[in-house]
């Protein structure tokens, strides 16, 4: 019963760990990433565009949806 406590329990560490540290530092850094890319991909991808969204504190790269199609979230950005 003690192993799967401290098993779960790292387990939860882990996690938490790369959910916090792992995202960018500052909504600019994440801003000049989801750019960066827009700029990178906009060879392969059409109709692409950058969007904050205060929410969820994230820069989103997305493609816009054409014929009334809804948008598709091509990544995100944590800061």
């Amino acid at each position: 019963m003690k192993i799967s406590i401290v098993f779960i329990s790292l387990i939860a560490i882990i996690l938490g760990y790369l959910y916090f540290f792992t995202g960018y530092k500052s909504a600019f850094e994440a801003d000049q990433q989801c750019h960066y890319e827009l700029r990178l991909q906009s060879v392969e991808l059409e109709g692409l565009g950058c969007d904050h969204d205060l929410e969820t504190n994230q820069w989103i790269l997305y493609q816009k949806g054409i014929n009334d199609k809804p948008s598709q979230v091509v990544e995100r950005y944590r800061y």
